[in-house]
């Protein structure tokens, strides 16, 4: 049986700069996995509207997955969504959903809960915005709780020395890969991680 991974996110994830193409379908086709994307471009991780993550996360219509990947939304930090606080317990119930952190929580314990499998989240690479640093750090946190995996393209020493004419080759806008820049810059990168998840 084939390796399954849902991947839930918004443009990014979608590949909106690249015809519908991102490094998840790249993976994907090359390794033989199974993909399930939920992803929605301008969608954001906090629950105020009908389309967020929390909100997406529960209409994927999948039995089984071998991996759940997540993507650290930059929509939230465009958008001004407050951090909110790291719950103490693990209770769905008490997350606050309309904040950052809630919602992180909530996707976390809903995936445990439902299909068992590692959890990973993956953040975008560096752009000017403060609030995106603060919820990387944020999400370093969230993931000492739960013990889930980060793919920490934000702050890798590798990802971050690309050259400026690469990633002016690689990048359409500060947040959003070409074709080129997921297949040649954040594809292998992130397969690398994949692989070491669900071997």
């Amino acid at each position: 049986m084939n390796k399954k991974i849902i991947f839930l996110g918004s443009s990014v994830t979608y590949g909106s700069a690249s015809g519908g193409v991102s490094f998840a379908d790249i993976i994907c086709e090359k390794n033989g996995y199974e993909m399930v994307k939920e992803a929605v471009s301008g969608t954001t991780l906090t629950d105020d509207e009908e389309q967020s993550y929390v909100s997406r996360l529960k209409t994927i219509d999948a039995d089984r997955a071998d991996l759940f990947v997540c993507q650290l939304s930059t929509n939230d930090a465009a958008l001004n969504k407050p951090l909110g606080a790291i719950a103490e317990g693990r209770d769905k119930a008490s997350f606050d959903v309309n904040t950052i952190a809630g919602a992180i929580e909530y996707i976390i314990a809903y995936a445990r809960e439902k299909w068992g499998c590692p959890i990973a989240f993956y953040t975008g690479t560096k752009f000017d915005s403060k609030l995106y640093a603060q919820m990387v750090s944020l999400l370093k946190e969230i993931a000492a709780k739960w013990n889930i995996y980060v793919i920490n393209l934000w702050e890798d020493p590798y990802i971050n020395s690309v050259n400026p004419e690469d990633y002016m080759k690689y990048m359409s806008d500060p947040v959003h890969p070409n074709l080129k820049g997921y297949k040649e810059w954040w594809s292998p990168f992130i397969e690398k991680h994949i692989h070491e998840m669900i071997q």
